[in-house]
């Protein structure tokens, strides 16, 4: 789901530690309930001060591992000769095959620091590496003649929907996209004149033709981040916010606001004129909401820890807001389908009732921001799911029971179709 716990609190750890041992160690800890990954890795990188470099090896390492598990078991129980495996050493296993077999680092360095770390398992993560990179052939083939649940290492049931959904072709598509890393997106912050010009003189940065104000990054710019000239963002991000189009000047409500991409954009598109409420539940996303709008220069918003699926809107907004807002952006929390090349993890979170789990929840949020609308007001219900169930069979089931509303149009992004990361977006006007 798209609200997430708080980062582990992790011993001390030199800060020249070598990043395969980091990347072993968040591994390690890393369980499909808890923290997400990308999360891990940050916090792990910012604690130990990584370089840029450092950092980005660390990413490569844990997310080819975590995108790869089911196949990377499968490859070592093909090489291994029976016994038992600890986890430990199942882990510098699954690690050192990764590196060797789908990062395409050089093979020596791969194995021999990889040993050298492994500890008492050293002598049997020596023997597998080294017959894994002479029978490199029979290991592609493996891949290439394995079920999809390993080859992609997806969930079976959820192959199976995207199957029936797509055809076992498109299926095998979107798989392909969940696996490939995520390229680097960023959009330019318009709130700062200029910004865009600067981005795209920066060497490694393309401008995307089809999504104005998004460009591909070769490197993370990290300079220009800090300096609030763009924003991290798949260009599926801002489809619900430029469908919603607010104009300057009017009261807007992004309700799951944090981390605040999708509120920076609102806030541009207004111009910064206006009123812009951002909610979210969570104080501490909030905390990052504040950080994030605060450096990407947005002057007309207002932030609130508010958490619409147990609590309707504060009494005080009757006399702020009396007819009720222009806009609101409901990004509601979701299953994350259409996001799982970015989001490495979540493959491993969802089970078969998932969908049983947060559609009421979605239907409940839906249900609690319509009424907030004045008439003639326009809200855009949005999700990264490729799930109908979360997204139009939602829409449909709320707009049957409240008279009042209707639906304007729809946005569908699949990412082997589209390009980009998966998103679903409604917008809905209140008639009366």
């Amino acid at each position: 789901m798209n609200r997430r716990p708080p980062p582990p609190s992790h011993p001390p750890i030199p800060a020249d530690s070598n990043p395969r041992l980091l990347a072993w160690q968040i591994l390690r800890a890393w369980k499909p309930e808890g923290v997400y990954a990308d999360e891990m890795i940050d916090h792990t990188a910012r604690r130990h001060a990584l370089s840029p470099p450092n950092r980005a090896f660390l990413n490569a390492m844990v997310l080819a591992v975590l995108r790869n598990l089911t196949l990377l078991d499968g490859w070592i129980d093909h090489l291994r000769d029976g016994g038992k495996l600890d986890h430990d050493t199942r882990g510098w296993l699954r690690l050192g095959l990764a590196q060797c077999l789908l990062i395409g680092l050089p093979e020596h360095a791969a194995v021999h620091e990889t040993v050298d770390l492994a500890g008492r398992g050293r002598g049997l993560v020596n023997a597998v590496l080294r017959r894994a990179l002479r029978e490199r052939p029979a290991l592609e083939e493996l891949r290439a003649t394995a079920p999809p649940e390993i080859r992609f290492s997806l969930p079976e049931f959820l192959l199976d929907r995207w199957a029936k959904r797509y055809h076992p072709p498109g299926m095998e598509k979107l798989a392909e996209w969940c696996q490939s890393p995520a390229p680097i997106m960023v959009r330019a912050n318009e709130l700062i004149p200029g910004s865009s010009a600067k981005l795209g003189a920066m060497p490694g940065n393309t401008a995307l033709e089809e999504h104005p104000g998004f460009f591909r990054c070769a490197d993370l710019p990290r300079e220009a981040l800090a300096a609030g000239l763009c924003y991290a963002q798949d260009p599926a991000t801002a489809t619900a916010a430029l469908l919603l189009a607010p104009e300057p000047g009017m009261d807007v409500l992004d309700a799951c606001a944090a981390p605040g991409g999708k509120a920076a954009l609102l806030a541009q598109i207004m111009k910064g004129e206006g009123h812009l409420v951002a909610t979210d539940a969570a104080p501490k996303r909030l905390e990052r909401l504040r950080a994030n709008l605060a450096r990407l220069h947005v002057k007309n918003a207002e932030t609130l820890v508010h958490d619409w699926e147990t609590t309707p809107a504060p009494a005080s907004w009757r006399q702020r807001f009396p007819e009720g807002f222009h806009r609101i952006l409901l990004d509601t929390p979701c299953s994350n389908t259409g996001v799982i090349r970015r989001r490495v993890d979540v493959r491993w979170r969802l089970q078969p009732a998932f969908l049983e789990e947060i559609t009421p929840r979605q239907e409940a949020l839906l249900a609690r921001l319509l009424p907030l609308l004045r008439p003639g007001g326009r809200l855009a219900y949005s999700t990264c799911s490729i799930e109908p169930e979360e997204n139009e069979q939602v829409v449909r089931a709320v707009l049957a029971r409240l008279p009042g509303y209707r639906q304007l149009q729809t946005r569908s992004l699949v990412p082997h179709l589209s390009g980009t990361d998966g998103a679903w977006v409604s917008l809905i006007e209140r008639v009366s």
